[in-house]
């Protein structure tokens, strides 16, 4: 429980509502920024700004998936303006107050104070493993839509083993599909072989995808290139999962005529609920072990 506890939330999406509803019932004093425009009323949720939060008080701060841009703006889909969170205004909260964030941005690796007490939920294995999960049914409900063929039997080519790509071989096959999935490393090759999908070395991939109908890429960094787009049939659709500006090149592929999605944060679009639970679950367990 988190009975005694204070925690600030800035800004954030649909998730962070689910989320704010779970870290309530488990005792927290919960302060919201950034929802001036929320039409639901959640008992226990005090809404304010950042010049009335009891710095003094607070155990933990939870960022937006984003962080904060540039100039210290957290992204609000609940407010007209996005808060302004400023480095003196953060180095007024105590010595071990934790800083939650999706993801590090520069303005937040800037913050001396906080270094040690920054946590990058989406660095973590936890976070990760479990949000693979509507990622994948995210990337299925894609396939489904933009497609006029079945997955059963279709050949769908995954870019990477990481910890998406793992889920994504188990549902595709889990729908009949036949599996494919690419990797460097000989150690990956094997668990794809385990996996009882097809793996694909380099000097495989660009002859492999002739007969590709559906394209996954995880890679973050921009890998699907014009020679590779130019081997995938006409037909075929590729959906990308990779963090903006994502790992393909879709100038190219709509110039071939290639239908082609970047889909990053499936999570918080397709299943928020679930989302707001996952953070939920994995801040209330950092927060206790580190009371």
């Amino acid at each position: 429980m988190l009975t005694g506890k204070s925690i600030v939330i800035i800004g954030g999406d649909a998730r962070h509502v689910e989320m704010m509803k779970h870290l309530i019932e488990k005792d927290a004093t919960l302060y919201a920024v950034g929802y001036e425009e929320l039409e639901e009323e959640i008992d226990g949720l005090y809404l304010t700004d950042v010049d009335h939060i009891p710095q003094e008080k607070v155990d933990a701060i939870i960022l937006p998936i984003t962080g904060l841009d540039k100039e210290g703006y957290a992204e609000a889909h609940f407010a007209e303006t996005s808060p302004h969170i400023t480095k003196d205004w953060l180095e007024g909260f105590r010595g071990d107050c934790i800083l939650f964030t999706g993801i590090m941005t520069p303005y937040l690796k800037e913050l001396l104070s906080f270094k040690e007490r920054i946590i990058p939920l989406f660095n973590r294995d936890d976070v990760a493993i479990y949000n693979s999960i509507p990622t994948a049914e995210g990337t299925v409900m894609f396939a489904i839509q933009h497609t006029d063929f079945t997955i059963h039997n279709s050949n769908v080519t995954i870019l990477g083993l990481g910890r998406v790509g793992k889920t994504l071989i188990h549902t595709f096959k889990g729908l009949g599909a036949n599996v494919s999935v690419y990797s460097r490393h000989e150690d990956e090759l094997a668990r794809i072989f385990e996996y009882q999908a097809s793996p694909i070395r380099d000097e495989e991939l660009e002859d492999h995808l002739k007969d590709c109908d559906i394209l996954i890429n995880t890679i973050p960094a921009l890998f699907v290139t014009p020679s590779l787009i130019s081997s995938l049939p006409i037909n075929s659709l590729i959906i990308d999962l990779a963090s903006k500006p994502g790992g393909v090149d879709f100038r190219f592929a709509k110039k071939r005529g290639i239908k082609s999605i970047l889909a990053p944060g499936l999570p918080g679009l397709v299943a928020p609920k679930t989302a707001g639970v996952i953070l939920a679950r994995v801040i209330h367990n950092i927060i206790m072990e580190n009371q």
